[in-house]
């Protein structure tokens, strides 16, 4: 089962919280599911400024009131989209009302260590590639800088025309422990694809970022149980 699920969905509404945050009738919800994604992709992929793709975002989450909308972006570099005394942020908040129309609350959260976020991770891999780097040495690379980021463990898997070669194939690794199926464990996963001349390149990685704080493991259960009852005393 842990192969075949997304970790990410696997532990949403158990472990972790959902990515948009809002309520809407049957009759809203629709559109403003489109908006959601059109918000995503306007960032990601904005038209204009190119050092959106080089930030190092992560993930938006969005919020929404009756009066506004909240978009909150998790990003590595946020320098390059706050820009000289945040000038560039009024900017892209601008930009994000005029395309859906709504009032925008803009928020830039720091991530303070990217290696261990597995779709920055992916995008980091994706860029070397892309440049022709060898992919062996990438992987490499990357699983060295997650684990010493300190990180449980790390899987990196590849698949396309690796190296340019003519028949696609899967290239994986893995390093450290990845328990996929315990929902305790803080399985972070991340895919992208590489645009290489030979064709498109599939990354996909899983980082462990340990255990969700607050859960208590085996010894720490069996440690707290209640107490047995006393043994009887018998009169004689």
């Amino acid at each position: 089962m842990g192969q075949k699920v997304n970790p990410v969905g696997y532990r949403t509404g158990v472990m972790i919280g959902w990515k948009s945050r809002w309520y809407a009738s049957k009759q809203e919800y629709a559109e403003l599911l489109y908006e959601d994604l059109k918000v995503r992709n306007f960032i990601k992929k904005h038209p204009k400024k190119q050092q959106y793709r080089n930030a190092g975002i992560d993930r938006i989450e969005i919020e929404r009131t009756r009066d506004e909308v909240k978009v909150i972006l998790f990003v590595a570099r946020p320098g390059l989209i706050i820009g000289k005394k945040g000038q560039e942020v009024e900017l892209l908040q601008e930009e994000l009302q005029n395309l859906i129309g709504r009032r925008v609350n803009l928020k830039i959260e720091e991530i303070k260590r990217p290696e261990l976020q597995a779709q920055l991770v992916a995008e980091d891999i994706a860029n070397q590639l892309a440049r022709r780097s060898s992919f062996r040495r990438t992987i490499k690379r990357s699983m060295e800088q997650t684990m010493d980021a300190g990180a449980k463990g790390i899987k990196i898997r590849l698949a396309g025309r690796l190296g340019g070669a003519e028949m696609a194939r899967i290239e994986k690794q893995i390093s450290g422990s990845i328990p996929l199926s315990t929902l305790r464990a803080k399985i972070d996963y991340g895919f992208t694809e590489a645009k290489t001349p030979q064709g498109h390149i599939g990354v996909q990685v899983w980082v462990n970022q340990g255990m969700y704080e607050g859960e208590s493991d085996g010894v720490d259960a069996e440690a707290g149980q209640a107490p047995k009852k006393p043994k009887r005393t018998y009169k004689r």
